[in-house]
């Protein structure tokens, strides 16, 4: 492989992280009962319309869920939505500490994550996710106030971490953010939240003879 990769970088939800993928699990998560389905897809579309917003500074939480309990029409108060938000991130993949823990053990090698995420998600990362600890490099779009996959979010990890292009190893669930990490140089790979994160970044890893 004619790569000189420096930095092994993660997406957090989707990757690292199991999250909530229907509005449905997330009011489980969160002890709330559900919405009809009519409802519940209205909530969601909603949520993912604000997110490029919120998980960049620009809107805040409060005006976020009071958003969100609009289009629920009376279902849910600012209160239920601000729970479900707050249970959406739920535990992490299987396998995906000891791999990270692996990797920090090559000299030459730094891990990073970088996520479009918001303040309070952040939070929760540093506070009930130990593996959040192994991670060297912590990067997210709310800090930035720019999101993947725009080229200046990229730019703006770059310049934070001191590795750039082909340097970063890439992983991510969502199309889009790998399409543009490699249009702006980077190796990226997509990984599917559905199947085993884990085992596959361990074979990709393998193939960019990193493990």
């Amino acid at each position: 492989m004619d790569h000189d990769i420096r930095l092994v970088c993660f997406d957090w939800g989707g990757v690292i992280l199991k999250i909530c993928r229907s509005w449905e699990e997330g009011c489980k998560a969160a002890g709330i009962k559900a919405p009809s389905k009519k409802i519940a897809a209205k909530c969601l579309a909603k949520q993912d319309a604000l997110a490029p917003r919120f998980q960049t500074g620009q809107m805040s939480d409060k005006a976020f869920f009071r958003a969100i309990a609009k289009e629920s029409e009376e279902h849910h108060t600012i209160e239920d939505i601000a729970a479900v938000h707050h249970a959406w991130l739920l535990e992490e993949y299987k396998g995906m500490s000891e791999l990270i823990e692996e990797l920090n053990g090559f000299a030459d090698l730094s891990t990073a994550l970088f996520s479009n995420t918001n303040a309070a998600h952040w939070a929760r990362m540093e506070t009930d996710f130990p593996i959040a600890g192994l991670i060297e490099h912590k990067h997210a779009s709310h800090l930035f106030g720019l999101a993947k996959p725009d080229e200046k979010a990229f730019a703006a990890f770059e310049r934070r971490v001191g590795a750039a292009g082909q340097q970063i190893l890439f992983f991510d669930d969502t199309a889009e953010n790998v399409e543009g990490a490699r249009a702006f140089g980077w190796v990226a790979e997509q990984i599917d939240h559905k199947g085993d994160p884990a085992k596959q970044i361990a074979k990709l890893l393998e193939k960019y003879e990193i493990f």
